[in-house]
């Protein structure tokens, strides 16, 4: 049913939606293209992707292969920009214009309650679907998602923090700091879009296992506790204009310790687009559907625990799959 894998042939790939406060289809149709109007990178609103799209040397932009070919946006002047800048070649006035034109598509829009809707109709016609985070927000959408990938649906999302290289090393290898017993990581914005960043930058770290989530904030303070299985506490502070805290992570154990921050927003995209395109080749998911469906489960336990005085939200609450 899923139309996977796509095998070597070359790949074309729409961009699909565009929120405010998220840019991501101007650096994504760039990286994925490999090429940009410079002039038009200059009036792109958002100053973080002029600079490190500027900073990267020609020839480490680009994935082999995979071109965007159609782009729509929910504002089409947004649309045409993105074109210009990235030089795609189709500008849409529907999103499921692009159906029967391309390979795949990229939903680059981070409010999680409009996924579902954004990616049915793909969904239903067999297409790849690539959901930028979060996948969803509410239990209702999760049920959808899981139903839909255990019908055999090619979805797949993620955080690019999980492709941070400053992390990486330390996916499943912290044996040197002994057994790890706090873990904690500030973002800025909020933790419905931006929790999920601090939540995926850190599980490929611990593994699966999270037992119960409580938040403690506000909508613009969100102090979010997790514990593991494994005997680790997680404390997750998201503050809507701690700017500067944003990627700052801590690693305590019985042994040893490290304090990381991660800064290569470009390579953690670039790897990150790079997983889709291997994902669509030979349709193996890089991020296994279980992990998102459980980080999901936290964002949704971090939102229902602030709105609900604090509650402590246990992850047996769901169903078991």
């Amino acid at each position: 049913m899923s139309g996977l894998p796509l095998g070597d042939k070359p790949l074309k790939l729409a961009m699909l939606g565009m929120v405010e406060g998220n840019g991501h289809p101007y650096s994504w149709s760039i990286i994925i293209n490999g090429r940009y109007d410079a002039d038009a990178l200059a009036r792109c609103p958002y100053a973080v992707i002029q600079d490190y799209i500027a900073k990267q040397p020609t020839g480490t932009l680009g994935i082999d292969g995979a071109e965007v070919t159609h782009v729509w946006t929910d504002d089409p002047a947004d649309a045409e920009r993105v074109a210009q800048v990235a030089h795609v070649q189709h500008v849409v006035a529907r999103p499921e214009d692009v159906i029967g034109q391309v390979d795949a598509v990229l939903i680059a829009t981070d409010k999680g309650f409009e996924h579902v809707e954004r990616a049915r109709p793909f969904v239903e016609a067999g297409v790849p679907v690539f959901v930028d985070k979060p996948l969803c927000d509410n239990r209702a959408d999760l049920e959808t998602f899981t139903r839909w990938v255990e019908d055999g649906r090619p979805i797949t999302s993620s955080s690019a923090m999980r492709y941070a290289k400053e992390l990486v090393p330390y996916h499943g290898a912290t044996f040197e700091f002994g057994a790890l017993r706090h873990v904690g990581m500030t973002m800025a914005k909020k933790w419905e879009t931006y929790g999920i960043h601090a939540l995926e930058a850190i599980f490929p770290i611990l593994g699966p296992g999270f037992v119960s989530v409580r938040n403690v904030g506000d909508d613009a303070r969100n102090v979010v506790h997790l514990t593991h299985r494994d005997g680790i506490d997680v404390v997750l502070t998201v503050t809507g204009d701690m700017v500067g805290g944003a990627g700052l992570i801590t690693l305590a154990g019985t042994k040893g310790g490290i304090q990381l921050r991660t800064n290569d927003t470009y390579r953690a995209f670039r790897d990150q687009l790079a997983a889709y395109v291997g994902f669509l080749r030979d349709g193996r998911a890089r991020v296994p559907f279980a992990e998102t469906r459980e980080l999901m489960q936290l964002l949704i336990a971090g939102i229902e625990s602030r709105q609900q005085d604090g509650r402590l939200v246990r992850l047996d609450e769901w169903k078991a799959r």
